[in-house]
């Protein structure tokens, strides 16, 4: 497989809705955009699907003020957090009468990451156990970070899942850029079982005379990491090759990483899904910062 880098430019975009761990998410994500040298983009959606049912119904002048104002305030907080978190950070704050879905998918067009918080309330609420931050995983165009669990593990290692598709391959790219740039170690994560006929089956063991599925599967990991670490050499990567579940290994994983990094979908499962299992695991349950790489639009 050609290792290709994918880009994502723009700033990071992280959404807000007023709550703590929203806010929790803004410094994050600022110190991301700050780390990455690129700007902020605070978005807060008011277009609550509940106050326009079937969106023929528009809320009364009265209320749609009260809004706006809840809006401001909002916004006025996220912006302070993230210049606490990140001095001199360029920030930009704005308010959408869209739902946040649509707001944040049309603004992942043009951004770097999306980033969304654990939990909050009205827009958000209970957003990694309802539909927010999963829709965003399988439709935005750039990649979505699900800021959760232990935040302040700085010298903690990136933890990468690789399975040999080709978005595990971009998510190897993002995980070595995560590493470099936040100067800690790459933990490359590979997972199988006797029962992946994929793996059991696979042209390169027959190329290698059937040698025996651990070998082989040891064999395509290097292979999969050596053009990033010659990309990246001063990323010093650990092998995790276990025979295990991948979301079982990459939960154990989560509780000690700083980040956790897999594809939207993997090569297990049914290929018309936008998002597969693991990724949905990890995004309901890790202990840690969450980056779900999605392919590039232009892909």
């Amino acid at each position: 497989m050609t290792q290709e880098h994918q880009e994502w430019t723009g700033p990071v975009v992280v959404g807000v809705d007023g709550s703590e761990p929203a806010l929790r998410a803004v410094r994050w994500a600022a110190r991301e955009a700050a780390g990455h040298g690129v700007g902020l983009r605070v978005v807060h959606a008011i277009g609550v699907p509940e106050f326009f049912p079937g969106g023929a119904i528009s809320p009364s002048t009265e209320l749609f003020h009260l809004l706006e104002q809840d809006s401001e305030n909002v916004l006025r907080d996220a912006e302070s957090a993230a210049a606490e978190a990140a001095p001199g950070i360029e920030v930009s704050a704005e308010s959408t009468t869209d739902p946040p879905v649509i707001a944040l998918i049309e603004a992942s067009s043009s951004a770097r990451s999306i980033v969304l918080g654990e939990s909050g309330r009205g827009t958000f609420t209970g957003v990694l156990l309802g539909s927010t931050t999963i829709t965003l995983a399988a439709h935005a165009h750039c990649p979505v970070i699900a800021v959760r669990g232990d935040v302040d593990r700085a010298d903690a290692p990136v933890v990468v899942g690789v399975d040999g598709s080709e978005l595990s391959e971009h998510a190897l790219g993002c995980a070595f850029e995560q590493a470099a740039y936040r100067g800690v170690r790459l933990v490359a994560m590979h997972a199988y079982t006797d029962s992946d006929a994929k793996a059991v089956f696979s042209e390169t063991r027959m190329a290698h005379d059937w040698e025996p599925l651990d070998q082989a599967e040891e064999r395509v990991l290097a292979e999969r990491l050596a053009g990033w670490t010659e990309r990246y050499p001063d990323v010093t990567v650990e092998r995790d090759l276990v025979r295990s579940k991948p979301r079982e290994r990459l939960l154990e994983w989560s509780e000690s990483a700083c980040l956790v990094v897999v594809g939207s979908r993997g090569r297990g499962g049914f290929s018309g899904l936008l998002l597969g299992s693991t990724s949905q695991a990890l995004l309901h349950h890790a202990r840690c910062p969450v980056l779900v790489v999605r392919a590039h639009p232009e892909r």
